[in-house]
C-alpha cells in the first residue's frame, strides 16, 4: 500500500442494465462462497493498488481491462472493466474455459463501456 492509507484510487461499482438489473454482481452472487471470496479480494487489491499490472490485472485494449482470478475450484474467472470518471466500473464477467478471450465475451464488455461513456 501506499505508506498505510487505506484510500481506494479506483473504486468498483457496478454496471446496470437499464433494467436495474447488475449483471456481474448476479454473476458473482452465483458463485460458490469459496470462489466469490477470491473474486472480491482481487477486485479489492485492484481498488487500493491502481494501477496495477500482471498478474492481477491485464489491459485487452479498447479502454477494457480484466481482473484475473484464480479460483478455490481450481477454474480461472475473469472481470472484465472500464474505468470511467475515476471509478471501475465492472462490465461482465465470466469463468474462462480457453486460452485466449472469447471474442463474444468481449463484444458484451465492449458494448456496455460504449453505453456508459
Amino acid at each position: 500500500m501506499d505508506g498505510g492509507t487505506n484510500v481506494k484510487r479506483l473504486p468498483a461499482f457496478f454496471y446496470a442494465l437499464p433494467s436495474g438489473r447488475e449483471p456481474v454482481r448476479e454473476w458473482l452472487l452465483g458463485l460458490p462462497i469459496e470462489d466469490r471470496k477470491v473474486v472480491g479480494a482481487d477486485i479489492k487489491d485492484v481498488e487500493f493498488a491502481w494501477p496495477i499490472g500482471m498478474p492481477l490485472c491485464r489491459a485487452l485494449g479498447q479502454g477494457l481491462w480484466e481482473v484475473r482470478s484464480t479460483l478455490a475450484s481450481g477454474r480461472i474467472a475473469r472481470v472484465l472493466f472500464c474505468e470511467h470518471k475515476g471509478q471501475m466500473v465492472l462490465l461482465h464477467a465470466f469463468i474462462k474455459k480457453t486460452q485466449k478471450t472469447p471474442a463474444a465475451e468481449l463484444e458484451l464488455a465492449t458494448k456496455r463501456r460504449k453505453e456508459i461513456i
